[in-house]
């Protein structure tokens, strides 16, 4: 059975929603638990503490241990202050969730860059800022279980959501990092895609729909990303009891001629470079480039030793 006892977890945006139902599982499983909102609405305007106080007060009454804090993602000096907290009140931080953010949707053409900047400030930089707040603590305690929170509107993309569908890709890109960086000292990052209904799907899908997508079929696939026995660089997917794995492969490609290296080559060949046979999945960027290369050094009959 997986458990967390002795473990503490800051959980972001967890006054309502999906971050609300993380938090109230890991609490379940024996968590101590940070539980973190600022308890603004949906488009990220007002602030509030009862949200993250009553979550609170149900964890305690089910006999377990939480914390509420009401830090801004995006400003460091409070997120500095709930990682202190939350060391002095349970000792450590081994687990951190991102599970923040707002909403302002707009066609591309429409759209305000303020509500672009916004979007991207506390999806994307409020992750990287809270991720940082703990980032030292973990590799000192060698343990680190980091959660981001994306989507298949950054994914895959959907229509009147660019703030959000870059900030969402960007993290994806964040977890490929910091995986690197964190392996030494088994900090282990990972990715949830969720569908659920929460303020943010309110009126976006039929009620009988929204009866099927439980936040707490999510939360279960959370709670493995943060075990102990979690898996590392996952994307999983996770929506009304269905669960999947999003996974980023590179076709094989081709090598073309320096003769035949021009727009003219590469359009000629294109079914060629899209063709998925072979296709691999890579862990690091320094893959790719060796695939190139190596292609190019047979071309010539160079050898790389």
């Amino acid at each position: 059975m997986i458990r967390f006892d002795g473990r503490t977890a800051i959980i972001t945006g967890a006054g309502n929603g999906l971050g609300k139902s993380h938090a109230m599982l890991l609490a379940e499983r024996g968590a101590n638990i940070v539980v973190n909102d600022l308890g603004g609405s949906v488009d990220g305007s007002g602030s509030s503490l009862s949200a993250a106080e009553t979550v609170v007060r149900e964890i305690t009454e089910k006999g377990g241990k939480a914390m509420a804090h009401g830090a801004n993602v995006t400003k460091a000096d409070e997120v500095a202050d709930m990682v202190d907290q939350a060391i002095k009140t349970f000792g450590a931080v081994d687990i951190l969730v991102n599970n923040a953010g707002i909403l302002r949707d707009k066609s591309f053409a429409k759209m305000e860059l303020a509500d672009f900047e916004l979007v991207l400030n506390v999806h994307l930089m409020g992750s990287v800022t809270c991720t940082k707040a703990v980032w030292d603590h973990m590799k000192e305690r060698n343990y680190g279980r980091i959660a981001m929170t994306s989507s298949s509107s950054g994914i895959y993309g959907n229509f009147g959501q660019s703030n959000y569908g870059a900030a969402k890709m960007g993290l994806v890109g964040l977890m490929n990092v910091l995986n690197i960086e964190g392996k030494k000292n088994d900090i282990r990052v990972n990715t949830l895609s969720p569908t659920a209904a929460t303020r943010m799907t309110e009126g976006l899908l039929p009620p009988a729909a929204l009866e099927l997508m439980t936040v707490e079929s999510v939360s279960a696939g959370l709670a493995y990303l943060v075990s102990e026995d979690a898996p590392d660089r996952t994307i999983l997917c996770a929506g009304a009891g269905g669960f999947a794995a999003t996974r980023i492969y590179e076709t094989p490609g081709i090598y073309l001629p320096p003769e035949q290296q021009t727009p003219e080559g590469v359009a000629e060949n294109f079914e060629r470079i899209l063709d998925p046979t072979g296709q691999d999945m890579y862990t690091d960027g320094s893959s790719q480039t060796i695939k190139f290369i190596s292609a190019a050094a047979k071309h010539f009959g160079i050898s790389l030793g």
